[in-house]
This record gives structure tokens, sequence and C-alpha cells, in this order.
């Protein structure tokens, strides 16, 4: 097929399809708004995962599954070591954390 007829037929092919789609029978339908609430609100109601005491900060706590890890590890990863030390509520990552992340909505 050179692309002339290429073109003729993929025209034709578009073409039998138009008599399917008039007016109303089209495959689009009108939208309905809502107007109940789709379902309650969960954001804002407790502690940001990301919280010292949530869900994925406690994790990183010296007693946590992440942090206690870390301890296992000790040295530079300690609580107290040069990396560890970061990562509590008031170290540079923790605290960045806690700033931006951790507060929830309000």
């Amino acid at each position: 097929m050179d692309g002339d007829s290429s073109a003729k037929t993929f025209e034709k092919g578009a073409r039998s399809a138009m008599g399917h789609t008039e007016g109303t029978s089209g495959i689009h339908e009108d939208s309905k708004p809502v107007t109940e609430p789709l379902g309650e609100k969960t954001q804002g109601t407790g502690t940001s995962a990301f919280n010292a005491q949530g869900s994925i900060g406690s994790m990183f706590k010296a007693d946590g599954p992440i942090g206690g890890t870390a301890q296992a590890v000790g040295g530079p990863f300690d609580k107290k070591g040069a990396v560890g030390q970061h990562f509590n509520e008031d170290g540079k990552i923790g605290g960045s954390v806690q700033e931006h992340l951790g507060k929830g909505e309000k």
C-alpha cells in the first residue's frame, strides 16, 4: 500500500464509526454532580505519620525497627554517632522532617 491508499483506508474506517456516534447515542454521558459527601475526612484527625510519634517517624527512634538496626550496627549510626545524631527530633534530618511533615494538617 502506498501512502495515498493507506490514508484513504484510514479515512474510510474513521467514517464508518461516525454513524454510531450521533447526538445522545455517543459514548459520553452527562456528568451528574454528587451532592452528598463521599466519605469521612481522615486527614488532620491525629498525629501525622511523619511525626516522631507517628507510624513512620516512630520507626526511626532508637527503639524502632529502623533506628534499632542502626543502634545494633553502632559506630556512626548510633543515636549519638556522626550519622545517627541527625535522625532525632532535634537533628538536621529529623528536625527538618518534624518541621515540614510532622505537624499534620491544621
